[in-house]
Order: structure tokens, then sequence, then C-alpha cells
């Protein structure tokens, strides 16, 4: 037996399709950028950014979520739990190896990267009056060295192991980040922090405007002995700093941006390119993003570009 659909039914039913539709369309697109302290400079960028998508990605919800930075970022992104993160590039090959000791209980193979980025900088300051120097000057005095298993507290742990001291050779350590070790040290409560950060850090000119300080070289030769390709020698070049009128040897890190699997070509896509494609407004918001540049952004990663990532570094010619 044929049913015949009366013409009314028909209506409605292309009415309510066409409003599926449409509100499919509508819907919006949530960027959960993952950062770190506010007093850091994952911060400042992630707030450009999301400032970038929400003006370049028609129906996006950008927000920005302050975190306890690199471990805490891509462990959130691999439960889907953000869209964009910035972490530091030996934090990212612990999570992708899985390394249980930084933080990482099993390999996140949900992660992706969009590109590297600028590099962080190991920076030691110490109070003047410490009469800290020297690395080996640490040893009984009260440090901070960021929040627990932190990319900056796992940087201090193969800092301090390749200049041949431990955690027990200090006299007090504070797992703080940048604000609060900057405060306890004004308040005389510590004696130096070891922070990893882009340079120019706001929580470090401000205590070198307030009091004087010292920033600790970390020599090449503690930096070959780390043994990993995510650690360079670099420097604190002069003057970044008030008072700080010679170049600091030390260690640098890359920081890479990375988003997850789940996230679309397409939408990978548009990140990536609206990033590029905006530097100008990435420094405007902290001058370290001077050091993000597409044509070594594909390079040297430790894990898999994302697809989307991958088309827009093909078509400028960065792969």
């Amino acid at each position: 037996m044929t049913i015949l659909a009366r013409p009314g039914l028909i209506a409605a039913a292309a009415s309510a399709a066409l409003l599926a539709s449409a509100t499919a369309l509508a819907a919006p697109t949530f960027i959960n950028i993952l950062t770190g302290g506010t007093s850091g400079i994952y911060y400042p960028i992630g707030v450009a950014l999301s400032q970038i998508y929400g003006e370049g990605i028609e129906g996006s919800k950008p927000s920005v979520q302050a975190t306890k930075a690199s471990v805490e970022n891509l462990n959130l992104l691999q439960a889907g739990r953000g869209e964009l993160a910035l972490a530091l590039g030996d934090a990212v090959a612990d999570a992708w190896a899985g390394e249980a000791e930084a933080g990482f209980k099993t390999p996140l193979k949900n992660l992706r990267a969009i590109g590297a980025g600028y590099s962080n900088y190991i920076q030691i300051v110490a109070s003047a009056d410490s009469g800290i120097q020297t690395l080996e000057d640490l040893k009984g005095k009260r440090i901070s060295v960021g929040a627990p298993k932190s990319g900056t507290e796992l940087n201090a742990r193969a800092i301090f192991k390749a200049a041949g001291l431990t955690y027990d050779d200090m006299g007090k350590v504070e797992f703080l980040p940048y604000g609060d070790s900057v405060e306890l040290i004004k308040n005389r409560q510590l004696d130096a922090t070891l922070q990893s950060s882009g340079l120019g850090m706001a929580a470090f000119r401000d205590l070198a405007a307030t009091m004087p300080v010292r920033f600790i070289p970390v020599p090449a030769e503690v930096v070959e002995k780390i043994g990993s390709a995510a650690y360079q020698a670099g420097e604190i070049p002069a003057n970044t700093y008030e008072g700080q009128t010679q170049a600091i040897p030390t260690a640098a890190i890359a920081n890479i941006f990375v988003t997850q699997s789940g996230v679309s070509d397409e939408f990978a896509y548009e990140m990536t390119k609206l990033m590029f494609t905006n530097l100008d407004r990435l420094i405007s918001a902290h001058a370290a993003a001077k050091g993000i540049k597409p044509e070594t952004a594909a390079k040297n990663l430790p894990i898999p570009l994302h697809p989307g990532a991958e088309r827009y570094y093909t078509e400028v010619g960065a792969l």
C-alpha cells in the first residue's frame, strides 16, 4: 500500500530540516587556549591569540585559561579540554613518550603540533645580598623552582643534575610560579628563583626595578651535559633587565604551540594561518614573540604536525 504524505507535513519537515541546519551552522566554535600564570609570557600571547581568533574565525568563542603551564596544558589537551596550548619542547617530548616522572602517566598520542614558537631561557635571579654568583653558590640557599611538575620545574631538575646539584643541596626549595617567587624575594623570604621564560618577563623586570639582583649564569658545558637536543646554549642579552649590564650565558628551550587530534584540519589551518599573519599583534602583546618565525616553526618538532598546520606551511613554502 502506498502512503501519500500531505503537503503540510512535507513543508513542516523541510522547515525543521532547514532550522536544524541553520542551528548547526550557527553553533559557536569554542577555542580554549591553555597558557600559564598571568605574570608569565604564555598568558599575554594567549590573550592576543584569543582576540585574533575571535575576529578572524566566524562564530568562534575563544577563551584563555591560566594554568600551571606545560605539563598541565598537555594533559588537558590529551583529554580534549583545550584546542591550543603553549608548552616547552622538552615537556612535549616527555608527554609523547609518556615519561611518568615528568608528569605523564601514559604516552599522550593525541597531541599534534601547530609549530615551534619563541625560545624560553633559563633565568636564575638572586637578590644581590644573597651572595649567590654561580650555580654552586645555590647550595644551602632558599630557592623557588616553579610549580611542581611544571615545565619550569622539569628544567630546574635538568639544570641542577647537569651541574652536579640536587634539591637536597638547597637550604629550602619552594615550588612557586614567577609572581609568587618574586614577591618572596622582595620580602627577603627567598634568596633566588629559577624560572623558564621568554626574555623580558614582567615579573623579573619588576623585581630588577625594585631591588639589586644578580642573574646567575648557566655555562655552556652544563647545558651540554644535559644531553638533550631540546636544550641549546643561549644567553640573556645585556640590559634585558635593569642593572643587568652584561650578557648572561644560559640554556634555551623552544616553546611549541600544541593542539590535539580532535581539532579539525580546517580549524587547525585557520589557527596556524591567523597566528602567522598577525605576528605584529603577538609582538605587541610581548616582545618574546619576535622569535616566532614560519620558516623554522615546522622543523625539529618532537610530535607530528597537525595536517591543518602542515597545509599552511606547505602553502608558504616552509616545509
